[in-house]
């Protein structure tokens, strides 16, 4: 307990005479000296360590007592490392050998997977090309059998370029006179030749004047050559005439077979021998037969008379003219054919009625 500072003429004193307190001064009373108390410290036992810490402490003690991770992989001598090196090499050498076996496995999986595709595809593509062929032949017959009524009503210009081939070689235009002075003009077509002249069917109408001496002189051309032609013989009734021109070895027209006979109908065409690419052509149907002559509307003008009438194929079926009429008339339009046949009666001489192997009649 601490005390106030009194104001005084002094502190009490002691029982001895000395004062209570403050006397060296200080203002509080002396305290006591308490003895320490006599003991031991009691020793704790320590703790046992968890399992924890027991495996903590294993832990640090095999990595004290473990070497480094470079010193247990990376050997310190020359055979060490020749084993690591080694070893290396053989790791790489099969690593090497296994993608070559597995990319070569590949290479010949593609390459068999290639060859069984290519065959497959060889023989589809074969097959396909058949089928292909097959329906543009069929398409091909289709369009052929529904053109055909066309080709019986109109020829097209193929046809009549091939007939030009046909019977180009083989006529001839005719020029000359009539009884009054004027241009006598027709058409006439080879039936025989041999080495030194050949022998052509003409218009009697076309060569009429040049039998009576002096007659006009005949002149025969096909395409840029001119001959001059001798009038043999004749029939007037049936408007035939034979020409024959110092020139061999000509291309003879073929006639037409009997067998089968022509029908009424069927497309016939009228040959004149001048035109500015080959023969001119005109087609026509034929509309009656009859022995005595073939009614036909293919137009016959004056330079077609004495020319050929030819079918399909070129081959002659019979004589064009503009002046024989054996109904004893005309027909704007119309006109008579005479039969190839008809020409063996008088200026041909036929084996077996047959013009193709005739030759020249007797001299009129």
């Amino acid at each position: 307990m601490a005390y106030p500072d009194v104001a005084g003429p002094e502190a009490p004193k002691g029982p001895r005479g000395s004062r209570a307190w403050g006397a060296d001064g200080s203002s509080e009373p002396p305290r006591p000296e308490r003895p320490e108390p006599a003991y031991e410290p009691v020793q704790e036992e320590a703790p046992e360590p968890s399992w924890l810490d027991q495996r903590r402490a294993k832990q640090a003690q095999w990595k004290k007592d473990s070497p480094e991770w470079r010193e247990r992989l990376v050997p310190k001598t020359v055979l060490g490392i020749s084993v690591i090196i080694l070893a290396f090499a053989v790791g790489s050498a099969f690593s090497g050998v296994a993608l070559y076996a597995y990319y070569q496995n590949r290479i010949d999986e593609d390459e068999r997977f290639n060859t069984d595709f290519a065959a497959q595809f060889g023989e589809q593509f074969d097959n396909a090309k058949k089928t292909i062929e097959a329906d543009g032949a069929n398409a091909r017959a289709a369009i052929q059998n529904e053109l055909e009524p066309l080709r019986k009503v109109a020829a097209g210009g193929d046809t009549l370029a091939n007939l030009q081939k046909v019977v180009g070689p083989s006529t001839f235009f005719v020029q000359t006179q009539d009884e009054a002075g004027v241009a006598s003009v027709g058409s006439a077509f080879v039936v025989a030749s041999d080495t030194r002249q050949s022998f052509l069917l003409a218009s009697y109408t076309t060569v009429k004047a040049s039998t009576r001496a002096p007659g006009p002189a005949i002149m025969v051309r096909q395409g840029g050559t001119q001959l001059k032609a001798t009038l043999w013989t004749w029939q007037e009734d049936k408007d035939l005439a034979l020409l024959i021109i110092d020139k061999g070895s000509l291309p003879k027209l073929a006639f037409a077979p009997s067998s089968p006979p022509l029908k009424l109908g069927e497309r016939v065409f009228a040959v004149s021998g001048l035109g500015g690419s080959g023969p001119a052509i005109s087609q026509g149907f034929v509309s009656d037969i009859s022995a005595a002559g073939i009614m036909h509307d293919a137009a016959v003008g004056q330079g077609f008379q004495g020319g050929p009438l030819i079918n399909n194929d070129g081959k002659v079926l019979g004589i064009a003219s503009r002046a024989y009429s054996p109904l004893g008339y005309k027909s704007d339009g119309v006109w008579f054919a005479i039969p190839s046949r008809t020409a063996c009666e008088k200026v041909l001489k036929c084996p077996n009625s047959d013009p193709g192997g005739a030759s020249a009649g007797q001299k009129a």
